[in-house]
């Protein structure tokens, strides 16, 4: 019934595309307004989708843009949930972009060596 007119549920997509780990999730997701689909708020699960429409939805901290590619019949493996969608979302930043580490520029706790060189250098106040 869901392939002859060319739409299916969108918590039963979200499902079956792997972004959500149970139906439940997915359609509570929707429930909460929390999904677009072509930047219009859908608040029913059993709203219909299709290939072409664009869904904007949160998952684990970040913004999610995907066209539907297919339908798809069932919850497979990754690589085929992966074909069901294309993802039009920015690339996250990349963690390791930090600031070396601050011994490296002149702060934090001396070494060894410089320890020695310091007291070598420090007058001799205790006598």
């Amino acid at each position: 019934m869901a392939e002859a007119s060319g739409k299916i549920r969108l918590d039963k997509w979200l499902w079956y595309a792997r972004f959500f780990k149970t139906r439940g999730l997915s359609a509570k997701q929707v429930s909460a307004g929390h999904v677009r689909v072509n930047s219009e708020k859908v608040a029913k699960p059993s709203h219909g989708v299709g290939p072409g429409d664009v869904l904007t939805f949160a998952q684990a901290r970040q913004v999610r843009v995907v066209r539907i590619v297919d339908l798809g019949e069932r919850r497979g493996p990754a690589p085929e949930a992966q074909a069901l969608y294309e993802d039009l979302s920015p690339p996250p930043e990349p963690k390791n972009s930090v600031a070396p580490a601050p011994r490296y520029e002149g702060k934090g706790r001396p070494t060894k060596r410089d320890r020695r060189k310091l007291d070598l250098n420090r007058p001799d106040t205790l006598d």
